[in-house]
Parts: structure tokens; sequence; C-alpha cells
């Protein structure tokens, strides 16, 4: 079973993200991983954290010669603004943040709850979600993300855009300094950012993953614990200002009549001996998910953040000490960290599918997976009658 874990804090030495249950014979692509940190660091709005840190990652075990072993893999994030036991203590908890509640249930000051709450330990889920990436490109499955909205401003990329390979959209998303694929619009979007940056407030936004190439049946139906969207759904809500989740046309279907709502089932003979096993769809309203199982369409994932809950305009609180009507605490901060997030999506996504495949495959070596997945392929298209 492949699964990770981050640890570290926000002013603390580094973050550390630890990987269980990686396959052996991967070649571990150290470039694409610091590329990922990159980024993450990246996009319009930031703030000046991003000035002083340059991450990159080092694989400080479960590699020889650059090719995974199999074995446990723990990759390190060495912070430069390490700082910790000389930050101060804090005692005016702020709104949208764990200050108050972290506090409360560890019996601790606010200090220690948002070094460990805060975003910048994104940064190791970022750097395990680009080293499944390793492992999902061996197997044809690339992940893109992007984003589609900032604040009011709709960044929702046209059809003829999302209808090139991946690289392609990938080679567009770089190219914006929101990281979207709708560079026409990228000056509005950053006016925004620059308005509330003048009125010492934040923005929020939307962002989307979609993932290509993934073939029929990882995850199940049989148990509700172990449905694919609904293990995409809790990794992507536990990302740092997170609030909504969804998968294909989400939100939207709720409005719109079944026939409406759902992608027929059509035969192209062309798909034939293939992945699709000759099965297409007009649509992908379900976003690649059906009944917790990959349907061999892209798979689409969309989130909501809220804005950034740290102001240089502060919201009202409580001195916890005093207990009197005060400025809410401030912290160096982002106006608007979308751009990143939609990093930090797409990688934490990426993990899921590498999961899903492991879990459906074998994970011992890459090569049994390879052999397996064309195995299953095969005796699919022999049951089919192809």
């Amino acid at each position: 079973m492949l699964t990770y874990k981050t640890a570290g804090e926000s002013h603390g030495k580094g973050i550390a993200a630890f990987i269980d249950g990686f396959p052996a014979g991967v070649s571990l692509d150290v470039d694409l991983i610091n590329k990922e940190l990159r980024r993450r660091q990246g996009g319009y709005g930031r703030g000046g954290r991003q000035a002083i840190e340059t991450d990159s990652a080092e694989i400080l075990t479960g590699v020889l010669h650059g090719i995974s072993l199999g074995s446990p893999i723990l990759l390190w994030v060495k912070n430069k603004d390490y700082k910790l036991e000389s930050m101060p203590e804090l005692t005016r908890p702020r709104p949208g943040h764990g200050d108050l509640s972290g506090s409360v249930k560890y019996r601790c000051g606010i200090r220690p709850i948002l070094e460990r709450s805060s975003a910048r330990e994104t940064a190791g889920r970022v750097a395990a979600g680009a080293l499944a990436r390793t492992l999902l490109r061996e197997l044809g499955i690339e992940v893109v993300g992007y984003v589609s909205r900032v604040g009011n401003v709709e960044l929702t990329p046209t059809s003829d855009i999302l209808e090139q390979s991946p690289r392609a959209i990938r080679n567009i998303r770089n190219s914006s300094s929101i990281y979207s694929l709708r560079q026409d619009v990228d000056p509005m979007a950053e006016q925004a950012i620059n308005d509330a940056s003048n009125a010492g407030d934040t923005l929020g936004g939307v962002v989307e993953t979609r993932v290509f190439g993934v073939p029929f049946g990882l995850g199940t139906h049989a148990q509700w614990s172990s449905k694919l969207d609904g293990k995409i759904a809790q990794a992507v809500a536990a990302i740092q200002a997170v609030k909504g989740v969804e998968i294909g046309d989400g939100f939207a279907l709720a409005s719109l009549p079944g026939s409406l709502a759902h992608d027929e089932i059509l035969w192209d003979e062309s798909q034939r001996i293939s992945s699709r096993f000759g099965f297409v769809r007009p649509t992908n309203h379900a976003g690649g998910l059906e009944a917790g199982m990959t349907n061999a369409q892209p798979i689409i994932v969309r989130a909501a953040m809220k804005p950034i809950p740290t102001l240089r305009q502060p919201l009202r609180s409580v001195d916890l000490i005093s207990k009197e009507i005060v400025e809410a605490s401030f912290e160096r901060s982002d106006v608007c960290a979308v751009s990143a997030a939609s990093v930090v999506l797409e990688n934490v996504v990426a993990f899921e599918i590498a999961t899903a495949v492991v879990e459906k495959f074998g994970g011992d070596s890459l090569d049994e997976i390879k052999e397996r997945v064309e195995l299953f392929e095969k005796n699919a298209i022999k049951r089919l009658g192809a």
C-alpha cells in the first residue's frame, strides 16, 4: 500500500515527506520534484517568504543510482528561514486559522499551532506528489493543474484548449502569471489581486486538475472507504484553505435533469484494441469516476480555496490573556495563493492516483506493475470479444 506523511514546521529546520510502499525500479526524477516545488512558490500575489526560500528536495533514503529500491523514501526540503526558537508567542488568534481551536485542544499557545498548520507544510505534499508522478509517467498517465478563478474573475478554459494534449495544456499554463489557461484574462486577475493588496485584503479562487491516460477500474464500488472519488476528495479537502471539492461537473449537476447529467456510453470500433476497449463517451460530466471507479475518461477535480485569513487590515479577535477585543495577529503572508494551490492540488491528486494504481496492479516493482496492466487489458479485450 502506497502512503505518505509529512513533518516539519513553517519556521523549523525543514519539511519532510515520508513515502512508504513506493515500487522498486522507478527512475526518480529530482528535477521534476524541484520544478514542482519552485512552481508552488510562484504565481502572482505571493508574499515575501517566497523571496527567502528556494525550495529543492533531497532524497535521503530509498534510492540507489537514481532508482527506487522499494524501501521507504524520505524527502527533505530545507528551510532557509529557520528561526522557530526565536519566534514570539502570539495571544491574538486569527479568524479563519486554527489558532484558537488548536490552542484550546492542545493546551498550548498559538505559535505551535500556526507553525504546523501553515501552508508551508504543502511543500512536503508537493514533493511526494511529484515523486508519485515519476511512477505515473511510466504508465502514460499525465496530471495537469491550473487556476480557473481568482476572486470574481472567471478563468475557465475554453473547450479547444482542453482538447489539446497534456503537454500543450501544460505549456499554456506555464506561460501564465496566474497559472491559468486564459492569458487573455490574466490581466484582470492580476488587477483584482493588486486591488486586494492595496486594500490590505486577500483573495481566494478555484483551482482544477485533470488526469489523462487513466485506465478502467482504479478504485472500487465494494466499500465506501475504498472509493477513489472519496479518497481524492479527502486529500483535496485537507489542503490548507480549501473549503469545497467537486468531481466532474459537481455542484452544477444538482440543477440538471438526469437526461442531461449523465454521460452516454457509445461504441467506437477504432478504440476497440485500446485502454478504452471500444467504449467512448460524448461528455464527461462524471469527471472520469463512476461508483468510486475510473471509467477511462479524464479525471476532473476542482477545489474552492477561501481567501487567506492573515490580513494586513486584521479582523477583530479576543486576546487570550486579557480577553479584550483586539485586532488579530498578523504574520507575513500572501495576498493570493491560488496559483500555489493549483500546484498542491495537482500533486495531491497525482499521489492518490498512484496509490490506486499500486492497489490495483501490485506495488513491488515497476516491471511487475507494467506486466499486470498489460495482462489486465489483454484479458479485458478477450472477455469483451475484441
